[in-house]
């Protein structure tokens, strides 16, 4: 029997869930926090992934210990320690910063379709990685990542495309993440025997 379900998500111990969506056959690792998102279906996240305020597509494969939507501390003032923001673990009297924390939420990650964050990589706030993107191992992403575009380093730069560009648009336009579970089952074989190309000239309109 299939491990993963369409009806709820694989949650493993110790895991922190806050206002969160988990779309089908979608699966949370051990330790992981995710807070303020929405995971579209078949993505993942391993052991002790750290997600907030993000949008993530289908078929997301988010590895162990990266974090995605790191918050920020307020450089513009005197201090930048949360007892700006946090007031109320501190004081009794005193309230939490609520318009910074309504600002911090705002600011979305868009993680795209069939993409790939390495271990321990950390994706900033406000970033999009488009469809077919990957991250590599320990990189930090600061600026949007285009599609189908492999970046590494910190700050992470381009290192090269995981697919040219004509074949990146059309598997984006294929779409094939949309694609019902079992169609899905249906081109298991093509998708692990064939090249991108030769999968998009059989499976194009």
């Amino acid at each position: 029997m299939a491990r993963l379900s369409a009806e709820q998500p694989c949650i493993h111990p110790e895991c922190e869930i806050t206002e969160s969506t988990f779309g089908a056959y979608v699966e949370i690792g051990k330790g992981s926090r995710v807070v303020h998102t929405k995971m579209g279906d078949y993505s993942y996240c391993d052991r002790y992934a750290d997600i907030a305020n993000a949008k993530v597509g289908k078929f997301a494969n988010i590895a162990a210990f990266s974090r995605i939507g790191a918050t920020d501390h307020p450089l513009h003032t005197a201090s930048c320690h949360h007892f700006l923001y946090r007031s109320n673990d501190y004081w009794d009297d005193a309230d939490r910063d609520e318009v910074f924390f309504s600002h911090r939420k705002s600011r979305i990650v868009h993680i795209g379709n069939d993409t790939w964050i390495g271990a321990g990589a950390m994706i900033k706030p406000e970033v999009t990685l488009g469809d077919g993107a990957v991250v590599a191992a320990g990189a930090l992403v600061t600026k949007n990542v285009d599609p189908y575009t492999i970046v590494a380093g910190k700050p992470a730069r381009p290192l090269r495309l995981r697919q040219p560009r004509h074949i990146a648009d059309r598997l984006i336009a294929l779409a094939w993440w949309n694609w019902s579970h079992d169609k899905l089952r249906l081109a298991l074989d093509d998708f692990r025997a064939l090249t991108a190309d030769a999968f998009l000239e059989k499976y194009e309109p």
